[in-house]
């Protein structure tokens, strides 16, 4: 090669070099992530974000972060880990985060143990708007179930039978989440009741078994506000004070209070 033509390889390789890369979780902070009031376990875990830096605002960065976190978890039973809860963080307070609903699913594994051969598989949805104005979508799914002493190896439900199964289906999610509030529906999903009232409204069109709230979205929230979340977390909601051990002396009187009495008194 001739000397001369590539000046870079006499001048030790490439400009300004590969800069050095420090340890990125340096430069970030744990916080606390504290679960809504109806669940059991506040203290559901711990989220990672990076350090306030110029415009980015660690505290900015970390609303709107959803969260999934296994229902067995937060209420301390393990018949209930066939669901998942997802909260969104709304606030943040000092070094917690405090998170509200956002949506719930069953676990693939207990979806998938419940499809069977021989049997009809019926599913409805439906968007309902709750009394504190959050649009939910709901996805309800149930099975038919083989009479006792039955003989024959399927259950099929048939079309017009489907049918009137999905309407009820439909109108009792309507009923059962529109006449509530989001906090109080969560209550409703936990041990399954409109699961249960599903399966004993249908009995008369066809029997079913296995009837579940599959998921739960929500497309629509409400303008956000501080104390409905305060409310929900129970941070300072019953918080009553405790009683004065001793009596209040009657001619005891607010400084502020005696002063403007005196000056009136003077006039």
């Amino acid at each position: 090669m001739a000397v001369g033509k590539n000046k870079r390889l006499t001048k030790g390789g490439k400009k300004g070099g590969k800069k050095k890369m420090g340890d990125p979780f340096l430069k970030k902070e744990w916080y606390d992530i504290k679960a809504p009031s109806m669940f059991g376990v506040r203290q559901c875990g711990k989220t990672l974000v990076s350090r306030t830096q110029g415009t980015k605002i660690a505290t900015e960065e970390l609303k709107g972060r959803v969260l999934e976190v296994n229902l067995a978890d937060l209420n301390n039973d393990e018949d209930q880990a066939s669901k998942k809860i997802r909260l969104c963080i709304e606030e943040v307070q000092g070094r917690n985060c405090l998170t509200d609903f956002h949506g719930m699913t069953l676990t693939r594994d207990k979806i998938c143990s419940l499809i069977k051969k021989w049997h009809t598989l019926i599913e409805a949805t439906v968007d309902v708007k709750t009394t504190d104005n959050y649009v939910v979508r709901m996805f309800a799914i149930g099975f038919t179930k083989k009479m006792p002493d039955q003989v024959a190896s399927s259950c099929y439900a048939q079309t017009a039978q489907i049918r009137k199964i999905r309407k009820k289906m439909t109108d009792i999610m309507t009923a059962e989440a529109g006449k509530v509030q989001l906090r109080e529906l969560v209550k409703k999903l936990i041990p399954e009741s409109i699961g249960k009232e599903i399966e004993k409204q249908t009995q008369g069109i066809f029997p079913l078994k296995d009837c579940l709230i599959r998921k739960v979205k929500i497309l629509k929230k409400p303008k956000f506000d501080i104390t409905k979340l305060m409310e929900l977390h129970g941070d300072g909601g019953d918080d009553a004070g405790v009683d004065m051990l001793r009596p209040e002396n009657d001619e005891a009187v607010n400084t502020l209070t005696a002063d403007v009495q005196a000056a009136a008194e003077d006039e």
